[in-house]
């Protein structure tokens, strides 16, 4: 029988990403909206698209177009593809060279380091300060290709300060990729900036407060120079025709995403006081969701949940994350829900 020898050097460690069973397990674990399918994408998916003969357009012009005509810039400044996860894996791809290093603050998403070692990279892990935000000398101290900065952090919730963005952007000599996959729910972004700066890159994603996680659509913006040698880079076709369609045809309609983010700026103080209430200690967050260090075990918490139906994600072994757990921010009806059933475990304890 084969061993893990046979595998790729960089990739030899690596194991499967979360994967929970399900069932009928209500789902505060993923961060997606709560409120259900984006709307204007579903009306789009009840009719039948034409041409699945052929290929896509190659470079997802139609929603490139819509993007530039929401953000006011350029087709060019747009890079689209299948997920902002393509959009990281193709960064790699396209300006680091086998045993270049990458820096990201810890915590921070788990993916970004997959996407170092997959493409052969070796990873630079720095803390974040005591409150969760940028020590600054710190990112800027390894001699590193890439900056992988996601902002709102995940899963911390809080936004880094734009001063601190800009002084590594202007310091540093790499790419500086601020992953702004919860943006739409936060105060500040670069995206509009990115013409500013020649070494720039901004994430965005439609898994989150635009609800077409299924779908499958990200991408990347930066200045016509870097998102044009990502355009070069990336695989042609790779966005289906369907997913782009519904994507551009969501672009289009902004009021789903206005009621989206109301919703949670009206309810995540809300939620945050009923944790505090059973004892957690909820860290501030500009984003959908909350992390809280629990008051008890994180662990029985997150199994008692499990156990009377409600899925949340566990963060409590990492580092930096010492017994913390991340939920979703939910309507009014899921966070009393939600607390209910957290005060129902941790009474059992």
């Amino acid at each position: 029988m084969l061993t893990r020898d046979v595998m790729r050097s960089t990739t030899r460690g690596f194991e499967r990403y979360y994967n929970p069973v399900v069932g009928n397990a209500v789902r505060l674990d993923t961060n997606t909206n709560v409120l259900g399918s984006n709307p204007a994408a579903y009306e789009f998916l009840k009719h039948p698209v034409d041409g699945l003969d052929g290929y896509p357009n190659t470079y997802s012009d139609n929603l490139r177009d819509a993007l530039a005509g929401l953000y006011g810039l350029e087709r060019e400044n747009f890079v689209a593809g299948n997920g902002s996860d393509e959009m990281l894996d193709l960064i790699f791809k396209t300006f680091t060279e086998w045993g270049d290093m990458s820096t990201i603050p810890v915590p921070s998403y788990t993916l970004y380091d997959y996407f170092i070692s997959v493409n052969g990279g070796k990873t630079s892990f720095v803390d974040l300060t005591e409150d969760f935000q940028l020590d600054v000398d710190a990112m800027l101290k390894p001699k590193s290709k890439i900056i992988l900065i996601p902002s709102p952090n995940n899963p911390t919730g809080n936004t880094f300060r734009s001063k601190d963005l800009e002084e590594i952007l202007t310091n540093f000599d790499g790419i500086m990729v601020v992953d702004e996959a919860y943006a739409e729910y936060a105060e500040d972004s670069m995206l509009k900036r990115v013409n500013e700066f020649d070494n720039l890159i901004v994430l965005r994603t439609f898994s989150k407060a635009y609800a077409m996680a299924a779908l499958r659509v990200g991408y990347a913006v930066s200045n016509l120079n870097v998102a044009g040698m990502m355009n070069d880079v990336k695989i042609p076709y790779s966005l289906d025709k369907i997913s782009e369609l519904a994507a551009t045809a969501a672009v289009k309609d902004q009021s789903f995403i206005e009621r989206s983010v109301s919703m949670v700026k009206e309810q995540r103080p809300l939620l945050m006081d009923g944790l505090r209430k059973l004892g957690f200690e909820p860290f501030p967050s500009d984003a959908n969701f909350i992390l809280a260090r629990a008051p008890i075990d994180h662990k029985v918490l997150v199994d008692g949940l499990k156990e009377k139906g409600v899925l949340i994600r566990d963060f409590g072994s990492k580092r930096r994350t010492e017994n913390c757990v991340r939920m979703t921010v939910g309507t009014k009806e899921l966070n009393d829900m939600l607390l209910e059933k957290m005060a129902e475990v941790i009474d059992g304890c």
